[in-house]
């Protein structure tokens, strides 16, 4: 048999909504603030109708001692309950519905009062201030009750004081008007209530909406959430309101961009300055993964409008995929110019196992040593006019891939650059990105040509690379520097129209630029200029004259020239 399952017991509390929290917290704030109203009313108004009864007590008392028959009654008549003064007084409160007029001489001796038994006895408190001369009011409790009282001296025609008039108003009466006035006052405080509690759950509503009916800890939960998710993921996540400024940054938001707290409550332009970046974050380029560069970082970025008229970006690092899959292009280059190598190799293999088969040994020898000595030639052509081993090195990989593709590339006469560079990995980058491209550009065209010049003026290195392609019409000179635009397909590891802009943005960086124009004789010229490339102004290197009397030094011999020979 299964055991009886506990009782539940009653839990006692705030409810777990946030709507009905909010709802119960207005409604007790307005429920407080109504009583509270109503008792600092109610206390000013018990005070002003003590007050007023006060005020009106001492009028009559003024009144009656003014009269010349009091006075003179009580001067003249004894204390008795038909006398004049008796009359007198009971005419002006019956007059002025007060509770009592009491008029006594100097011995405290009535002459007047409500109840005649009373007359001719003394009053029951002192009235030594009247007596004095002094105008008296006060609340107090006497033969008769509580009472509102006003005491006046009473003077004779030679303004003597001959005696006093007290006049006194029921408090029953000022407790009446009291009472009288609270049910309009709890009336109009029943409907400030009530307004108060329609604007209380009409508030809780619109928060209820905008919590999605959420209870306080999940709210408390989803931020927590919220902050570990932002800050644990690889993207980098920045969040805009509704004014276009940015309310929230992430840690790799941080990195990527090179920004940090101080971006918060800026505009992407005030933030981050001109460029793509700053357009792709405020919306002005539309798109999915759209490809922008920030520093030396390639970076993806998507942005996702919000319901509240914000907007939320995300950013994806893509450097080390990109640089990969520039490498991997190179590879490719490198792998097909080796087959291309491998097939003249074996080519002059079978010609040299000929030359032996046939004993013509001379011819042999002579053979080889043309072969190794034009490769000697070309790497010997290069080093002598570019000392940087690393964009030797890159030249010379680079006149491979240029022969496989048909293409001959050369490095101008006026080229010479010194092994003092500060930065060569990064000119590295420019030489072989604008060396991609202009092969790209003359690929498949008769004659193809790529002529790169590279020299220096003091510390600042110029670089040239010129093409025989189609060249670049003046109206796209400033596009192909943007990220992410390219007439080129894209390659199966990702997207083109990097290249370019980060050629530009390593020259900006070291305070120079890059342009393009046309090249004599049709195609391109793209120029870099790097100011403080070098670490010291190189001295003037000797001259190197040119194989053959031309122009220009080959770094590879063109395919037809070798083919024919």
């Amino acid at each position: 048999m299964s055991p009886t399952p506990p009782a539940r017991r009653l839990r006692l509390g705030l409810p777990r909504r946030v709507f009905s929290q909010v709802l119960l917290m207005q409604l007790a704030v307005a429920a407080g603030v109504a009583v509270l109203a109503t008792g600092l009313f109610l206390a000013p108004l018990s005070k002003q109708l003590d007050q007023e009864a006060m005020r009106r007590a001492l009028a009559i008392a003024r009144t009656t001692a003014q009269d010349p028959q009091i006075a003179e009654g009580v001067l003249t008549t004894p204390p008795t309950r038909d006398g004049p003064v008796q009359r007198e007084a009971e005419r002006i409160r019956h007059a002025t519905d007060a509770e009592y007029i009491v008029v006594l001489n100097k011995q405290k001796i009535r002459w007047s009062h409500p109840t005649p038994g009373r007359i001719g006895h003394p009053v029951s408190t002192s009235p030594r201030e009247a007596l004095a001369g002094k105008e008296v009011m006060e609340i107090d409790k006497g033969t008769l009750g509580r009472s509102a009282r006003g005491k006046v001296p009473l003077y004779d025609s030679r303004h003597r004081i001959v005696g006093a008039v007290s006049v006194g108003i029921a408090y029953d009466s000022v407790r009446a008007r009291l009472l009288h006035a609270i049910p309009g006052l709890f009336a109009y405080a029943g409907g400030a209530l009530a307004v108060g509690a329609l604007a209380a759950w009409l508030i809780s509503r619109r928060v209820q909406r905008q919590t999605r009916d959420l209870a306080f800890s999940d709210i408390s939960a989803l931020l927590s959430e919220r902050e570990a998710m932002l800050h644990g993921i690889r993207e980098g996540v920045v969040a805009l309101d509704r004014s276009g400024r940015v309310r929230l940054l992430n840690d790799e938001a941080r990195r990527l961009l090179g920004i940090g707290d101080e971006a918060i409550g800026k505009s992407p332009d005030e933030a981050l300055g001109a460029g793509r970046t700053t357009d792709v974050l405020a919306g002005r380029v539309a798109g999915t993964d759209l490809l922008t560069v920030r520093g030396q970082r390639v970076l993806v970025a998507n942005r996702m409008p919000t319901d509240d008229g914000g907007a939320v970006a995300t950013l994806r690092d893509r450097t080390e995929l990109e640089r990969l899959g520039r490498e991997l292009d190179s590879t490719r280059g490198l792998i097909d110019a080796l087959r291309a190598q491998d097939h003249e190799h074996a080519n002059r293999m079978h010609t040299l196992l000929g030359l032996l088969e046939l004993e013509m040994y001379d011819d042999a020898v002579e053979f080889v040593g043309e072969v190794v000595g034009d490769h000697r030639a070309t790497a010997e052509q290069v080093t002598e006019k570019i000392q940087d081993p690393l964009l030797a090195a890159l030249l010379v990989g680079k006149a491979t891939v240029a022969a496989e593709r048909a293409v001959a590339l050369w490095v101008s006469e006026d080229t010479w650059l010194p092994d003092q560079l500060v930065d060569p990995r990064g000119l590295v980058t420019v030489v072989g990105n604008l060396v991609d491209n202009a092969l790209d550009a003359v690929a498949g065209t008769p004659h193809a040509r790529v002529e790169v010049e590279l020299r220096t003026e003091g510390r600042t290195a110029v670089l040239r690379v010129r093409d025989t392609g189609p060249g670049i019409p003046e109206d796209q000179r400033e596009l192909v520097f943007t990220e992410g635009w390219s007439t080129k397909r894209p390659p199966a590891h990702g997207k083109r129209g990097l290249g370019l802009s980060l050629v530009r943005r390593l020259a900006e960086r070291q305070g120079g630029g890059a342009t393009v124009g046309a090249a004599a004789g049709g195609g391109a010229e793209f120029t870099v200029v790097l100011p403080e490339a070098l670490t010291e102004a190189p001295a003037e290197p000797a001259p190197h004259p040119a194989p053959g009397g031309c122009g220009a030094a080959p770094v590879d011999v063109p395919v037809a020239e070798e083919e024919a020979r």
